[in-house]
């Protein structure tokens, strides 16, 4: 894949950036780069962010210095990386990621290149190597995330039509889908995420790559998974990814035993689950991928249970051997670290204890550090008629009440539950 284009310089006047919206910190880099004769931009999404209007999350900068020539630059820098070394500058308390720029070996080299293979599976492997800014662009994968803001010259720099794509609003990879697509499938997470985040298109070259290339997802590396799973689900716009994850057929190679229990009900506790997510971050209260996880397990999770309970298993052993196996299957798939695992387990086990609303239980549920993220799940429960939504009620009305109101519900508790009789001493096994 070469560059046979020279690249469109977008002067000042014919873009929207606004050097108010850049991090002083990046533009100090950027000039110190340049007074020592190396060359320096602003490149990737926050390029993309600012033409757009919105405030970018963090900021990128891409250079002809190598690695080492960068950290005796600047005395808070950091080298980090083993395939492809990147800097990592800290500036009052901020860091800016400075990257060398980077180049994809030709086709031709490719043949004697053993630095360049593809996997059994279809997947291409490559190795980094320096480039200039003509390879560098080349290698990123789309058109949108491949501008380059000088902010000295306040010039916007385009090799691959990126500023057309984003007047269009189209996500369009650089080069031939299928090639891109096989070199990095999670290209197609990627993909699906900024479509959903901006609200652009898919260009159908690329969507018709997708279908044909999606099954590679099963070969990335589940810890990789997991960090693109948190990007997708914690942006904001975790309902929109899910319902385009499920649209273009990829939700499956993330969730696939969550996916087996969707029954085209809409809306399902996932879905719900999702929608609560970004209210939660639009209103900046915190969330947790363990909940998420809890959630989008739930219904395999409950399968799995009654399918063991109708092969004659006891209620409590076929919940232990189902909440295991949930965890372990979906790890195959996404990494689910043992931290996450042990709050996942907490907030599945409260289920059945805030149903039963035990009254000498209740006062120690409310204090149980996992109370709330349980309580969350209860309400999503109720919403999709899993359980009688006046449980769900109760334990809200619980939380508002004061100290005399609280006991008055809990002693309404003990007036309502069915007497017992008395139990019948259980004979010894050698009566």
């Amino acid at each position: 894949m070469t560059n046979k284009h020279l690249p469109q310089i977008i002067s000042p006047d014919g873009h929207a950036i606004s050097l108010s919206a850049v991090s002083d910190n990046a533009i100090k880099i950027i000039q110190e780069l340049k007074g020592a004769g190396y060359e320096a931009h602003l490149v990737g999404g926050c390029v993309r962010d600012l033409l757009l209007g919105r405030i970018p999350k963090d900021f990128d900068i891409a250079t002809d210095a190598q690695p080492e020539e960068i950290k005796s630059l600047f005395r808070g820098c950091r080298l980090i990386g083993r395939r492809f070394r990147l800097a990592h500058v800290r500036i009052d308390g901020e860091i800016i990621e400075v990257a060398t720029f980077r180049t994809t070996p030709s086709c031709a080299d490719d043949v004697d290149d053993d630095r360049t293979h593809i996997t059994d599976h279809g997947r291409v492997l490559r190795d980094n190597v320096y480039g200039t800014q003509e390879d560098d662009v080349l290698r990123r994968d789309f058109t949108i995330n491949a501008l380059y803001f000088d902010p000295q010259e306040q010039s916007v720099t385009d090799f691959v039509g990126g500023m057309i794509d984003l007047e269009k609003r189209v996500i369009r990879t650089i080069g031939d889908p299928l090639e891109r697509l096989r070199e990095d499938p999670v290209r197609m997470l990627r993909a699906v995420r900024f479509a959903a985040k901006l609200q652009f298109d898919i260009d159908p070259s690329a969507l018709s790559a997708t279908a044909e290339l999606a099954s590679l997802l099963l070969h990335v590396p589940p810890a990789r998974m997991l960090d693109e799973v948190i990007k997708l689900f914690h942006g904001g716009y975790a309902l929109r990814t899910y319902e385009m994850l499920r649209e273009y057929g990829l939700f499956r190679y993330l969730f696939p035993f969550t996916e087996q229990c969707l029954d085209g009900v809409t809306p399902n506790l996932s879905s719900l689950a999702l929608a609560n997510t970004d209210t939660r971050i639009q209103l900046d209260k915190p969330v947790i991928p363990a909940f998420l996880f809890a959630c989008l397990l739930w219904d395999p999770l409950q399968a799995d249970i009654h399918k063991l309970q109708d092969g004659g298993m006891d209620s409590r052993r076929a919940w232990s051997i189902a909440t295991a196996d949930a965890v372990r299957d979906q790890a195959l798939h996404v990494a689910i670290p043992k931290r996450f695992v042990l709050v996942i387990k907490d907030i599945w086990a409260l289920q059945p204890l805030l149903e039963h609303r035990s009254p000498k239980n209740i006062n120690r549920l409310l204090a149980n550090k996992r109370f709330r993220a349980a309580y969350d799940l209860l309400l999503l429960r109720a919403e999709v008629n899993e359980i009688n939504s006046e449980i769900a009620q109760w334990w809200t009305r619980i939380q508002e009440a004061n100290q005399q109101e609280r006991e008055s519900m809990i002693r309404g508790l003990r007036v309502s539950a069915p007497k017992r009789g008395r139990r019948r001493k259980r004979k010894s096994r050698a009566a």
